[in-house]
């Protein structure tokens, strides 16, 4: 999709992604889509796309055809981004900042995607479709889950293989746990700035492609090996739940990479500042903000939540900053169109759906005001449970307010008291074991100055 490009090219990759091998116009544009016909391409093929258009910063358009873009609804990765000043659109180095264009090609430093096969035999497998109000939910790190997990053979531990693997579950289901919630699996980026550092984006809410599995946690080149622990998962009772980042892109702000979706059409993938199209609106902190208000922006995301669904039998999703998701120009908007696509969708609407209620736009706390269909996650819960635990004075009356559904919050519209997501620990603040044996953080390791996380 590129509603203001001029021309799309498809380009081909030799098998080690390292020589363009031919490029090919897409001949046909029918609804903004740019379309055309290859005949005998398999799985294995490595592609990417260039785009033409317009470079005017200013309205936002930032079409440079010297960039290799991945393809936004690529199954599969090959390779990894290798950071250089070529990914960019612009000199990086120039006084014109962004406004200037660079006429390097970056296809050296991308990675490509790959043509896949996604058949695999569901017809044995039943999810477990645990009602909410039973639903006891585990976060876990795919990589983190297992890796020092020594009951997992060494070559197996950190990978989706370890989730399936007996030991592991039979762990959860001593602990109670009927649905697993995965961090961020979409295939992420290793952020320049971070690899500067010397550390490593471990949690994976940067996300690089939407539809592909994260390489690095494949112990196998088989993509079947994720959808094989997701079937031996079900057969115990376990849900998979997804945590999606769909708020924003790892592409950053107007001053970061060209690797996808800025190129192939910035001004309708990304919010704008308005009146001064070359910036971009930065609700979520990373410097970008996907464009919920436009169609095609939509669809790609319930195709991507679909495409996991049904190719990989997950069983819901907990949207990152999904205010975000549910922003016009004028705020959060609980009647958004995003909301009514997933609740209607006959495929999405049959699953778990939990959402981020907050994000660091204007008005970006919306506790208890999202739609019926979603759950929530209830900070206030977490806040008021560690406070109680904690000795803090006067939190007998809210204690018992949330153990009671948080009706104060949620009680209207029809929403049952799951519709609070009562978290007690999350990935951004203490261990269950922290919340119970510290009064403050202590993040010393990653170099944030003790400033991240919530305490």
């Amino acid at each position: 999709f590129s509603a203001n490009a001029e021309k799309i090219e498809l380009c081909i990759f030799s098998p080690d992604g390292k020589r363009e091998l031919r490029r090919y116009e897409l001949p046909e544009w029918t609804d903004e889509v740019w379309h055309g016909y290859l005949p005998d391409v398999g799985p294995g093929v490595l592609y990417g796309y260039r785009a033409h258009g317009p470079y005017e910063p200013e309205q936002g358009h930032r079409f440079n055809p010297n960039k290799l873009l991945l393809d936004p609804y690529a199954r599969k990765l090959h390779g990894q981004i290798k950071w250089t000043d070529a990914l960019h659109g612009y000199k990086v180095r120039s006084r014109k900042e962004d406004l200037s264009f660079d006429t390097r090609d970056s296809a050296p430093a991308m990675p490509k995607g790959v043509v896949v096969d996604d058949h695999f035999d569901w017809s044995q497998d039943r999810r477990p479709n645990t009602p909410w109000s039973e639903t006891v939910v585990y976060e876990a790190h795919v990589k983190g889950l297992t890796k020092l997990f020594e009951l997992v053979p060494p070559q197996e531990r950190g990978t989706y293989k370890a989730l399936g693997h007996p030991k592991v579950i039979d762990h959860l289901k001593r602990l109670g746990v009927t649905a697993l919630e995965l961090m961020p699996i979409h295939a992420f980026t290793q952020d320049r700035f971070l690899q500067e550092k010397g550390l490593r984006n471990y949690w994976g809410y940067n996300t690089l492609s939407f539809f592909a599995p994260e390489q690095s946690y494949f112990a196998t080149d088989s993509q079947d090996e994720l959808r094989r622990a997701v079937r031996r998962l079900h057969s115990a009772g376990i849900e998979v739940i997804l945590d999606v980042v769909y708020n924003h892109t790892c592409e950053g702000s107007e001053k970061g990479p060209t690797l996808s979706w800025r190129g192939l059409d910035n001004a309708t993938y990304y919010r704008s500042v308005d009146g001064d199209a070359r910036y971009a609106i930065n609700d979520t902190g990373t410097g970008n903000t996907l464009n919920t208000d436009k169609a095609r922006v939509i669809q790609m995301i319930a195709d991507s939540l679909r495409y996991w669904a049904t190719s990989y039998g997950i069983d819901g999703f907990r949207f990152d900053l999904g205010l975000t998701l549910g922003r016009t120009a004028d705020g959060f908007d609980p009647g958004h169109a995003f909301f009514d696509v997933l609740r209607q969708d006959p495929v999405l609407g049959r699953l778990k759906l939990s959402t981020e209620p907050w994000d660091i736009g204007p008005g970006g706390y919306q506790l208890g005001n999202f739609p019926p269909g979603f759950a929530e996650w209830n900070d206030k819960y977490r806040d008021t449970v560690r406070k109680f635990w904690r000795g803090d004075p006067s939190q007998r009356g809210d204690l018992a307010a949330r153990l009671s559904g948080s009706g104060d919050l949620f009680d209207r519209r029809a929403r049952r008291p799951w519709a609070s997501v009562n978290l007690l620990a999350a990935h951004d603040g203490f261990t269950l074991y922290d919340t119970v044996a510290y009064e403050e953080r202590h993040n010393d390791a990653n170099k944030e100055d003790n400033k991240d996380g919530h305490s």
